[in-house]
């Protein structure tokens, strides 16, 4: 894929770059791209949990809640990038390895979107934006964390660049190959995690200053939208319909779902952290005659 291609220069412009799909402690070997993936799911739903607390549910709920969206999530994110990278699918086996990488982001939130609703019934309806706020929050943490076991293995590729972020290539088995080794490229999954960054810190901002509930998710849809839509350009190996990826034509919804969002924001009342708000019945006791 890349073998054939020049050298664009010989002269280092990027960030030395090994891939490192495992870690040996010992006797242990942790496949990283897996071992990041946990980390940041585990994250995201303990931040989530701990700011729904503030609002009435107690942490096991969400804790509960938070897994299961997260399966179903990795399904929708696991098919979405089945379907998008159909010349990766040699085997029966391909479609179930995802020890080798291969979530498309965009199917897992697309389809945890949808599923939310039902799995949540039974939460306060007066306050789900305000739960919708601390689901994005967590999940951008946990996005950023899972990214590095992108990185780790090599995936999300783009071509031979210039640019300082880049990545020059040192050897190494990757998932998206081969690679000239002293070549710099783009790292898509590099460029997530550090876009994520701010938005990570702009989401924690609006949650000290008390905003609107919706605001938060509204602006974590925009401009998470708008990040990966840009980067989605740089990657080589994505299949693409009239010049766009299968994320991007994701992203370009989300990015629409995140402005009705912010519009209609603007008609609620601003967050009051409510530090003694009655707790949601747990459903063993919602059970209960």
């Amino acid at each position: 894929m890349f073998a054939g291609q020049v050298l664009a220069s010989q002269v280092f412009t990027g960030i030395p770059y090994t891939p490192f799909p495992v870690i040996q402690l010992g006797p242990v070997r942790l496949m990283t791209f897996g071992l990041f993936v946990a980390i940041g799911v585990i994250a995201g739903i303990y931040v989530a949990a701990r700011r729904n607390e503030r609002f009435g549910i107690p942490r096991s709920q969400t804790e509960k809640v938070g897994l299961i969206l997260v399966a179903l999530g990795f399904v929708g994110a696991r098919v979405l990038w089945v379907v998008t990278h159909p010349e990766e699918i040699k085997s029966v086996i391909d479609v179930f390895a995802v020890w080798n990488g291969g979530l498309q982001f965009s199917g897992g939130f697309i389809t945890a979107i949808l599923l939310a609703p039902l799995v949540t019934r039974k939460w306060p309806k007066d306050r789900r934006w305000e739960l919708l706020d601390g689901a994005v929050l967590g999940l951008a943490i946990g996005q950023a964390i899972g990214r590095l076991g992108c990185y780790s293995v090599g995936e999300h590729l783009g071509g031979p660049t210039d640019f300082f972020l880049g990545i020059t290539y040192q050897g190494g088995t990757v998932v998206e190959g081969p690679l000239i080794v002293g070549q710099t490229y783009h790292n898509t999954a590099l460029y997530e995690i550090l876009f994520l960054i701010p938005i990570i810190v702009l989401l924690l901002v609006q949650d000290q200053m008390g905003t609107r509930p919706g605001i938060m998710a509204g602006t974590f849809a925009v401009t998470y939208a708008a990040g990966r839509f840009a980067t989605d350009f740089l990657r080589v190996n994505d299949e693409r319909v009239f010049g766009l990826t299968g994320a991007q034509y994701m992203t370009i919804v989300l990015f629409l779902f995140g402005l009705w969002v912010l519009w209609n924001a603007r008609r609620r009342p601003r967050v009051e952290v409510a530090e003694t708000a009655e707790p949601v019945a747990s459903s063993a006791a919602e059970e209960k005659p």
